[in-house]
């Protein structure tokens, strides 16, 4: 019995741990004009290595939902329905996308070229939800929106990706090792 229950809670804890672990990261921004550099893209991906596709979305939902609620969250500090219907909220929607998107692939493949495409392609879908949403609050035309909220930040989200493979596959092994992962 105690397998069982074992099996059945550290799932559930460490869906919840994550969801944590994004609220730290979530808010800690370096403001670069309208659009911050986040930490969110990266507690997201580490979520991904370490829970799998399926709880890594939930982590992220239930962050998305702590923050829609009113807690200080997201990027910013910031929290409330009035930061997701902002001019940022479609990259915080878009958000979840990627995580099934990148989480899928990580859980396919052991390849690290492959992963990081993964990665490279959910985060390519929440930049068109992000940028569309942005252009649609902002005003901005596309060719604006993309050089004021994605060309810039490209090479930092690629090198949060290469972190999150190299560190989410220590954790993710370092937990398995240590029973306290079951996926």
């Amino acid at each position: 019995m105690e397998a069982k229950t074992k099996y059945q809670v550290y799932p559930l804890a460490m869906t919840a741990v994550m969801a944590a672990v994004t609220c730290v990261l979530g808010p800690m921004s370096i403001s670069v004009g309208v659009i911050p550099v986040s930490f969110t893209n990266l507690a997201i991906y580490l979520s991904l290595y370490i829970l799998g596709w399926k709880r890594g979305s939930i982590s992220y939902l239930v962050y998305m939902l702590i923050g829609m609620v009113g807690m200080p969250v997201f990027s910013g500090y910031a929290g409330g329905f009035g930061k997701l219907f902002g001019p940022t909220g479609g990259y915080i929607l878009g958000f979840l996308p990627m995580a099934i998107i990148a989480g899928w692939v990580i859980d396919h493949s052991r390849k690290p070229l492959v992963q990081l495409a993964g990665m490279i392609l959910g985060t390519a879908v929440c930049y068109a939800f992000g940028t569309a949403w942005f252009c649609v609050q902002a005003g901005y035309t596309v060719g604006a929106a993309l050089s004021l909220c994605v060309f810039p930040f490209i090479p930092v989200d690629i090198a949060k990706m290469v972190i999150a493979m190299g560190l989410g596959t220590v954790l993710r092994s370092r937990l398995e090792k240590a029973g306290l992962l079951a996926r």
